[in-house]
């Protein structure tokens, strides 16, 4: 059965259409349901992960025109923005772009992703400039005193992703992991929110392409294409939204033993337009393959699949407090990668708005104040059955479902309105 996003959307304007989310149609089908195309109209899909291919585009007035004739430099709480390209001589108005891999000149551990949500947070930024003649100064901002602030994806949504494990001697630094990775296979992270990622439900682009409204960190923003490294077997997509509207729980920065990256989360309607959407979205976690990437040569030893990752483990971490023994050094404090570890009035706290439930706390925490089973991946490697325990996410599943729940909110309340796409994207 085909059907249009227009015949959808008058369904859903009479209450007619069945909305789904990816989870609850894995779930039904996994409970022996036989889903067909005429039972479900659309399917909502997330993704919250680590996704270097972020940047922004801001412009706001920092001094009253004709004060300087051309910004040079420009820091942003440390991190380095990108003058232009429009110049905007003698008004006094910056525009810039900030990449979100950008890192503080003054904290190793604070970078662009920091940045993007302290603003969406609506703190107040500093702000240096340094003009074309030397001349330097520092005013302060905050969004809401920013006409213009985008963001941007280069390549995000990555139709899952892969495992990563270190297959040298020797210890090896990493974005794929918060610490050191340690040699000889001894532990592999992971990307990917496998079952309920937007593009694994739409792996062929028949229902999203250019000009699909979407949600990006809960701003509504819409698709540009595909992008940079993007291919028929490994799409990913562009897009842009209103930092205004975005919501801080759903992005940051994400420290990492080779220095700070972006946390950008995705929401995006599958409209069931076809049988074969369909298929996708019925496809589990077990059925989807992961390659295992060696973080030394970032070469493919081998497969495994998202079961590995999500079947059976847990989502969120659990929190006991009082099995605190009081070490010298916390190291699950000392590197949590999001900060959210504390110690105040004698105990220990985990701030669960910024926890990324990453589970690096459970892998690293020698009683059992954070636990959490991470699962671990298994793959063939030489000939030989090989299994590496899991010690660090890099995508948070548990927020990623909230965001698929709330986008099947707003479509079946009204406030969310599905677009038709402009044309097919091509990978």
């Amino acid at each position: 059965m085909e059907q249009s996003i227009e015949q959808i959307n008058r369904k859903i304007e009479k209450g007619d259409a069945v909305v789904l989310t990816a989870q609850q149609v894995c779930d039904l089908v996994d409970s022996g349901e036989d889903i067909r195309a005429e039972d479900v109209d659309v399917v909502t899909a997330a993704t919250r992960a680590i996704m270097s291919g972020t940047y922004a585009i801001l412009s706001f007035p920092v001094k009253s025109s004709h004060s300087f004739l051309r910004a040079k430099e420009v820091y942003m709480n440390g991190v380095p923005a990108h003058v232009g390209p429009c110049p905007n001589e003698r008004l006094g108005i910056l525009d810039l772009m900030l990449f979100g891999t950008d890192h503080s000149v003054d904290d190793s551990r604070y970078g662009a992703g920091h940045l993007f949500r302290d603003l969406a947070e609506r703190m107040t930024v500093e702000v240096k400039v340094i003009t074309d003649n030397g001349e330097s100064f520092k005013t302060q901002v905050t969004l809401d005193g920013m006409p213009y602030a985008m963001l941007y994806g280069t390549r995000h949504a990555f139709k899952n992703y892969s495992a990563f494990v270190n297959t040298s001697d020797e210890p090896a630094a990493s974005i794929f992991h918060a610490m050191e990775f340690g040699p000889r296979l001894t532990e592999a992270t992971i990307s990917g929110c496998g079952q309920i990622n937007p593009v694994k439900n739409d792996p062929l682009l028949e229902s999203i392409g250019i000009g699909t409204r979407m949600l990006m960190n809960g701003s509504e923003g819409f698709i540009m294409g595909s992008g940079t490294r993007s291919s028929a077997e490994k799409p990913n997509l562009t897009a842009f939204a209103d930092m205004h509207e975005m919501k801080p729980e759903y992005m940051g920065g994400f420290s990492t033993s080779a220095g700070p990256e972006c946390i950008v989360s995705w929401a995006v309607p599958v409209p069931v337009t076809s049988d074969s959407v369909l298929e996708s979205i019925k496809e589990r976690d077990r059925q989807l393959k992961m390659p295992v990437m060696a973080v030394d040569n970032r070469a493919c030893v081998g497969y495994s699949d998202y079961g590995d990752v999500w079947e059976g483990t847990d989502l969120a971490i659990d929190f006991s407090p009082d099995e605190c023994i009081g070490c010298t050094l916390c190291e699950p404090a000392e590197m949590c990668p999001m900060a959210s570890i504390s110690f105040g009035d004698g105990e220990v706290k985990l701030d669960r708005y910024t926890c990324f439930n990453c589970g690096l706390c459970s892998t690293l925490c020698v009683t059992d104040v954070f636990t959490a089973n991470l699962g671990s991946i298994n793959f063939e490697l030489g000939g030989e059955s090989t299994n590496v325990p899991i010690v660090l996410r890099q995508s948070d599943k548990k927020r990623a479902l909230e965001l698929s729940e709330k986008l099947k909110e707003q479509i079946l309340d009204g406030s969310f309105r599905m677009t038709s796409m402009v044309e097919r994207i091509r990978t």
